[in-house]
């Protein structure tokens, strides 16, 4: 992580000689001269923190260097707030004011300038000293582990899966062709156990006519790897192996092993592999002779199995269920007992502690062990559930969980670690949302830019990275199968928890301890924090400050803690329910996200316009009943939001705020949700042509033409919402001839003559949401050549009688919801008609007696909701029990509310 520090602050001082060199004056000597000193470090840096034991010299080394980078980036961003004053008031201030802030211009320059001094000392002094010491020759000539740690796989052959029938049916299979199996898991699922136990299956054995076995390590080379394979399928096959084989090369070696296979059928296993460009280098060694041959390969990483191509099967192992669980630990911690039984006043313990692991057989085994010598007293595994994290990091008997886990982290990249350890500052079993996640990894500064793409962009490609290495497990998935909420398995988090308050990177505080000390970066409050007392290294240091409330009372209050933060980026209050937002707050120069999501605040401090880097404000929900003018002038702004209405509401209630003027000049805007209609917004709102969501509300018919004007230059514009005043009030739309080209979500709340002509053109659209619209023409017809759509929502959106779905029609549907069609008295589902369609919502429709006809025709339907519907609708279900039975068993959860 010292590592991920100094590439952080580098990329930082790249960009700050670059662009800002003429403003950098006395000082960018020092600036240039820190840089070339991380440099020079840099390349034994990363060779230290890949060593998996280091010693306490090489260990305080890493540290210093950590820290110093910490400190020296605090100096650079105290040095470009300075900057942005002196242009501030250079832009502003008269002649008469430029003299009397002179001195005092001159003054802090000079104390930046000396403490840019210091910190250059200070890094030279750290560079010398890896020198001095020889850290640099410690580890030379040393090569990768081919077969990797003899502990790797220990743990792992504790679990319990049972998935064997399936891969025995892949490698026995009568296909002719070499096919390649991948299993793909999280470490300590147990994937070697599972191909180990296949592969020493007798089946195996009289089946091909050789077979090896090669685990793969973070770090292998290649030749050697090859000279493995030969070593140990010549032993197999009583092949002398050749004695100069230690030098032969590549291209000798793929030819020695094709020579030897072309005429067999082979099993090879592949175990434990991590780079995707593996099998690129090694995949000529395997004739593909049509004698049937297989590879099994296991990897944590989706890409490695995708990387693959044609001929190949994945099989992804999941958890393990309850029941095989709760069996494995029993079996584990009670193994001197004939029946394997939990003791009853022991099992609401065992079951808090089974339910840590969260189904990781490596974890469930090793847990079990540690459980089984202790005692059956109730104190003894309540200690024990208590100190897992300590258990964890301390206890022998865990350290091959602890390892196993740990090599995924290590095999991030230096910025995917610390994306991955942010993911910390969330608690335990928190959904984390993954637009708030991407958003606060750019406004930390963890992303790079890129040209053509958006941070944003970049930062899901992280996040996605982060889920196919099984490092973060997506949690709840949109319609259209994109992951929406996502967390860490508990026991990754335990040990990153560690790794984190470990390099300083995150702390998090349950209100147990009485005080926190230290050097802390990012600080997370899970329980009150009233009573909490923060050192003044800490204050200085924070970066990051989270409040996640529980029992937390209304008198929480920042002002003891805000004016201490100076160098705050993060301020995340989602949920705290705090009143007032102290004037204090303006004083975060550094401030990137302000999140006052659900809380109770009335008023923004009003000179907002002095936190210049803020590029997130959420004040979703709150009592705000304007902004600041100022909030304007935030240049570097990227993301607002600032209102709410209510879906449920029988009339259109908005909850919306009136931006400020000038909000159209912030060309840096993303986001823009929700503001109130003004004339002078709808004509410039235009100029935001970065805009990718933009919701309006209290729209009037008079507003169409020039919000459709302004629409039409907004050409990245993928999510859409608009709201019209009430639900009398038109949505004139028709004079948008040229809509968005990647518009993705659309909703429309208000009355419509008829659908919008260029609604059919759209199409990336994947979610639609009409309300109020009130037409009586046949939707269905125009909507159905919107073959992406996989989510519509029709609420009081339309009064004709019929809705009628034909065959090959909405063939992604995922979702359809049905509120409050008063006239709607009959639907048809031909057969072949909505085929992906998961989820029906058919609520308060008054006039539809009967379940749709051919609702048996929907075999992939796995939920019907049912919803305030008629107590005739209620009656003919119980009339004709046996007959809609029929028609709607295949649907495995029906719910019926009245």
């Amino acid at each position: 992580m010292a590592d991920g520090a100094v590439n952080f602050l580098l990329d930082k001082l790249t960009t700050i000689l670059q662009q800002k060199a003429s403003l950098l004056r006395d000082v960018h000597e020092k600036i240039e001269e820190i840089k070339h000193e991380l440099e020079s470090m840099r390349s034994f840096l990363r060779d230290a923190e890949r060593r998996k034991e280091r010693s306490a010299s090489v260990e305080a080394w890493v540290k210093q260097v950590r820290e110093v980078a910490y400190e020296a980036e605090d100096i650079i961003d105290e040095f470009l707030h300075h900057i942005h004053k002196e242009r501030l008031n250079n832009r502003f201030k008269g002649a008469v004011q430029d003299l009397v802030n002179f001195p005092r211009t001159i003054t802090a320059r000079h104390q930046i300038s000396s403490k840019l001094q210091k910190i250059k000392a200070k890094v030279h002094e750290v560079s010398e000293r890896s020198k001095r010491y020889g850290f640099d020759q410690l580890d030379e000539g040393r090569t990768g582990n081919v077969f990797g740690d003899p502990w790797q796989h220990y743990g792992e052959s504790s679990s319990f899966v049972d998935e064997d029938e399936q891969l025995l049916g892949w490698l026995t299979e009568e296909e002719p062709r070499r096919t390649v199996i991948s299993i793909v898991g999280m470490g300590g699922l147990g994937k070697t156990t599972l191909v180990t136990r296949v592969y020493n299956n007798q089946i195996i054995k009289r089946m091909f006519d050789c077979w090896a076995w090669i685990s793969v390590s973070q770090t292998y080379g290649i030749e050697d790897l090859l000279r493995s394979m030969i070593k140990e399928i010549f032993d197999k096959t009583q092949v002398p192996i050749p004695n100069n084989l230690g030098s032969i090369y590549y291209r000798q070696l793929l030819q020695m092993l094709i020579d030897h296979l072309h005429q067999k059928r082979y099993v090879i296993v592949l175990d434990d592999v991590w780079s995707i460009d593996l099998w690129s280098k090694i995949r000529g060694a395997f004739p593909n002779n049509k004698c049937g041959s297989r590879i099994i390969l296991t990897t944590r990483n989706e890409n490695v199995a995708s990387s693959i191509g044609i001929g190949s099967r994945v099989h992804r192992l999941q958890p393990l269920q309850e029941r095989d669980a709760w069996v494995l630990f029993c079996r584990k911690a009670f193994w001197n007992d004939p029946e394997h039984k939990c003791p009853e006043e022991l099992q609401p313990l065992a079951e808090a502690i089974l339910k840590k692991c969260e189904g990781l057989p490596l974890a469930i085994a090793a847990v079990g062990g540690l459980v089984c010598s202790r005692s059956k007293r109730i104190v003894e595994w309540k200690n024990v559930y208590e100190s897992l994290n300590w258990q964890l990091n301390n206890n022998p008997m865990l350290e091959q969980v602890k390892g196993i886990l740990l090599l995924s982290f290590n095999d991030l990249p230096f910025y995917l670690k610390h994306c991955f350890l942010y993911c910390c500052v969330f608690r335990e079993g928190y959904s984390i949302k993954r637009k708030k996640l991407i958003r606060l990894w750019v406004a930390e500064g963890f992303i790079r830019e890129r040209k053509g793409m958006t941070m944003e962009e970049i930062a899901e490609e992280h996040l996605m990275e982060l889920i196919l290495r099984n490092m973060i497990q997506v949690t709840e998935t949109n319609e259209a199968g994109r992951s929406k909420t996502c967390r860490v398995h508990d026991v990754m988090r335990e040990l990153a928890l560690t790794t984190s308050e470990k390099e300083n990177f995150c702390t998090t505080y349950d209100g147990y301890q009485s005080s926190l000390e230290g050097k802390i970066h990012r600080l997370s409050i899970y329980n009150t924090g009233e009573s909490i007392q923060l050192s003044s290294t800490i204050s200085r240091q924070l970066r990051s400050f989270f409040v996640f409330p529980t029992d937390m009372g209304s008198s929480f209050s920042l002002n003891s803690v805000l004016s201490k933060f100076k160098l705050l980026r993060v301020l995340n209050l989602e949920g705290v329910p705090v009143q007032t937002i102290p004037t204090t707050l303006v004083d975060l120069f550094n401030l990137r996200c302000l999140n006052l999501r659900d809380t109770k605040i009335k008023e923004l401090p009003k000179s907002m316009e002095k936190l210049s880097n803020l590029q997130v404000l959420d004040v979703w929900r709150t009592n705000l009943e304007r902004l600041p003018s100022g909030i304007s002038k935030l240049s570097k702004l990227r993301h607002l939001m600032c209102s709410n209405h209510d879906q449920n509401s029988e009339t259109i209630n908005v909850n919306g705020l009136q931006a400020p003027a000038g909000i159209w000049n912030i060309r840096s805007l993303q986001t823009l949700a929700c503001v109130d209609a003004e004339k002078e917004l709808l004509q410039q709102v235009g100029n935001l042509t970065d805009l990718k969501r933009l919701e309006i509300t209290k729209l009037r018919a008079i507003d169409g033409p020039n919000l459709c004007t302004s629409i039409q230059r907004m050409t990245d514009l993928v999510r859409l919402g608009l709201v019209a005043t009430d639900i009398e009030e038109q949505l004139q739309l028709e004079a948008l001839n040229s809509p968005p080209l990647f518009l993705q979500k659309l909703k429309l709340v208000g009355k419509l003559n008829k659908l919008p002509p260029w609604l059919p053109s759209l199409a990336s659209l994947t979610h639609l949401h009409l309300c109020f619209s009130c037409l009586e023409e046949d939707i269905l017809s125009s909507l159905h050549v919107l073959s992406n759509l996989v989510s519509l929502e029709l609420k009081r959106a339309y009064d004709g009688k019929l809705l009628h779905f034909k065959s090959g029609w909405f063939p992604r549907l995922n979702k359809l919801v049905l509120l409050q069609l008063a006239r709607l008295d009959s639907m048809m589902l031909e057969e072949g008609s909505l085929p992906s369609i998961q989820e029906l919502y058919l609520v308060r429709c008054e006039e539809l007696k009967v379940l749709p006809h051919g609702i048996e025709h929907l075999t992939s339907l796995k939920m019907l909701h049912l919803e305030e519907m008629t107590e005739e609708f209620l009656q003919m279900l119980d009339i004709n029990a046996t007959e809609y039975q029929e028609k709607i068993q295949h649907i495995p959860v029906i719910n019926l509310l009245v």
